[in-house]
């Protein structure tokens, strides 16, 4: 069965202290802050630190913890393929800037999100000196 997976769109990481992690990632790695959102109780920073998906540095996920979120053309089809193939599904179905984002559960515990990125370029956009919740440092 060929994979509905697009291509790893965010590695969403757990942080303690975004501006903290920020400063690690861009001073001691080379990254470069792309965004960084603060809104519904939630700092989310995304750094690029290479070619590939973007790190997001987010204050309300657990730490340490690693989501990797693929994008998929069809959200209901990946997640049928997915369940098909031994992952559970416990409801967590949210919406992000870019489009819905069902989260499942590998049977080992692992997670992963399936993102439909119906506005792509949401956050991009929002990061603009008169976006009262976008924030540059």
């Amino acid at each position: 069965m060929p994979s509905k997976l697009i291509q790893l769109a965010y590695l969403y990481v757990g942080s303690a202290d975004v501006a903290a992690d920020i400063r690690y990632y861009c001073e001691g790695l080379g990254g470069e802050v792309v965004w960084r959102f603060q809104a519904f109780d939630a700092d989310v920073a995304a750094v690029r630190l290479a070619r590939g998906p973007l790190f997001l540095l987010a204050d309300h996920r657990p730490t340490p913890s690693v989501l990797p979120i693929w994008s998929v053309e069809d959200i209901d089809a990946a997640a049928d393929d997915l369940r098909d193939a031994g992952f559970t599904d416990e409801g967590v179905r949210v919406e992000v800037p870019d489009g819905p984002c069902l989260v499942l559960t590998d049977p080992s515990g692992n997670q992963l999100g399936l993102l439909h990125r119906t506005r792509p370029d949401a956050m991009p956009h929002s990061y603009t000196d008169d976006n009262p919740r976008a924030v540059q440092d």
